[in-house]
């Protein structure tokens, strides 16, 4: 079981059924308690999650789990998925839990598992506790088994962080903000930081039910926040994620910005304040192709990886770089944060606002992106559209056409059963037909 349990980001499934049983909860929870236990006097876990109804279940399967094997728990509640990996480094637990799935819908759930540093695991480690699962793991002596508690100041301590984060003495006095937080982990802290900044805030998707977390807002909806700056005559939008470790911004026309933009517009501020380490951006093959381009006039380099905002922060730290992202809005900036953080990032486009004193639309629209599109085709259980030989052909003959005019990604998510096709061209007719043959060749084989 174990070695088929962690996908791209810790593991990941529909609640109530494998791999996110309170089942599979318990066991994780023991085997990643016996593989992190040091000898030392005391041992600690530190378990946040979003406002999925499930996440309790999975909360108290966890805590189970890590008690039986003599690890203290410290339940925080609901916060963002970067308090996780801050609050785990400060309380100077050995692991650090957030219970989430993130962008997927509130049937999802998951299970992130942070090490000692605050980092996410590596594979290596996560290999680890897999044998553990698999092995069994020795139970404490009933006089060993761990505690559990509630902090009850973790959201508190996140806040007053995030906030040490914007510029010293700046404040955020006469701007309005939409504020979209998915109906999530930071339905309080994000409108917390920044009324506290002296924002005017426009809160959306602060009444979380338990069901309604990504719901036709957040990130990966932000076009009713949109109509609502429109409608408010805001300065910003901003759009977090059900875990708050994307954004996504909107400038006060109503335009949408990505992480691609936001990444355009750090590198070159910081490289042109010597900041930018190595003079190096790090992000996915996803990133728009017009990146890379405004990049090589700046001279920085973007360096790539592959997707997931775990393989961008392995290759920052292996190249010593701070800066780094996905075109979805996940933003690692390790001179903050030590995995993707939506609010922080969006207080340094704020810093960026109040610093040159322009307006969003200037600052969030920082190169013209090659034309690009990307479909996700779900398949059914037992299919493997990537072995089909049609799909093969498919993708050679549109690699084919495209030259050296554009690019074709198409791969296996790794949280979903589909396969996400991109592509971008120069010529927007290449790109129509190369994504009409492609994806019909999938959908065809799921």
């Amino acid at each position: 079981m174990g070695a088929k349990l962690f996908g791209t980001d810790g593991v990941r499934g529909q609640a109530n059924s494998w791999p996110m049983t309170a089942d599979v909860a318990l066991r994780l929870g023991a085997a990643a308690g016996r593989y992190f236990r040091r000898d030392k006097q005391e041992h600690r876990v530190v378990i946040g999650k979003d406002t999925r109804l499930s996440g309790y279940m999975i909360e108290y399967a966890l805590t189970a789990g890590f008690t039986s094997t003599g690890m203290n728990v410290f339940l925080l509640g609901p916060v963002p998925t970067p308090a996780i990996g801050y609050l785990t480094h400060s309380l100077r637990a050995d692991v650090g839990v957030m219970i989430s799935a993130s962008h997927n819908p509130a049937s999802d759930n998951g299970i992130k598992l942070f090490g000692p540093d605050g980092y996410k695991l590596s594979d290596e480690a996560e290999a680890g506790i897999a044998r553990l699962l698999d092995e069994g793991t020795r139970l404490a002596a009933p006089e060993n088994i761990g505690r559990a508690k509630r902090i009850e100041d973790a959201r508190g301590r996140y806040v007053e962080y995030a906030k040490t984060t914007f510029p010293h003495r700046r404040r955020l006095e006469g701007l309005r903000i939409v504020l979209d937080c998915a109906n999530g982990a930071a339905y309080r802290t994000a409108p917390e930081v920044l009324w506290e900044l002296g924002a005017e805030v426009i809160p959306m998707g602060v009444e979380p039910d338990g069901f309604n977390i990504n719901l036709d807002c957040g990130s990966t909806k932000p076009q009713a926040a949109a109509r609502r700056v429109l409608e408010t005559r805001a300065d910003l939008g901003i759009c977090l994620d059900g875990d708050a470790d994307r954004v996504v911004l909107i400038d006060e026309q109503g335009r949408i910005a990505d992480g691609d933009q936001f990444m355009g517009l750090i590198a070159t501020r910081w490289a042109k304040e010597g900041r930018l380490a190595g003079n190096t951006l790090v992000a996915t093959v996803m990133s728009n192709l017009g990146l890379e381009r405004h990049l090589e006039t700046q001279g920085i380099t973007l360096k790539r990886t592959a997707v997931g905002d775990r393989y961008v922060v392995e290759a920052m730290r292996a190249g010593g770089h701070n800066l780094g992202g996905e075109q979805s809005g996940h933003i690692v900036m390790t001179d903050y944060a030590t995995t993707g953080d939506g609010l922080i990032g969006a207080l340094q486009f704020l810093a960026a606002m109040i610093e040159t004193g322009e307006r969003a639309s200037r600052l969030a629209q920082v190169f013209e992106p090659v034309p690009q599109k990307l479909i996700n085709v779900r398949f059914a259980k037992g299919k493997n559209p990537m072995g089909s030989d049609a799909v093969q052909s498919a993708v050679a003959a549109a690699e084919k056409l495209l030259g050296g005019d554009g690019r074709l990604l198409v791969r296996p998510s790794g949280t979903e059963p589909m396969i996400r096709v991109m592509a971008e061209a120069l010529n927007p007719a290449v790109l129509d037909q190369v994504m009409e043959a492609v994806v019909g060749a999938v959908r065809q084989e799921s």
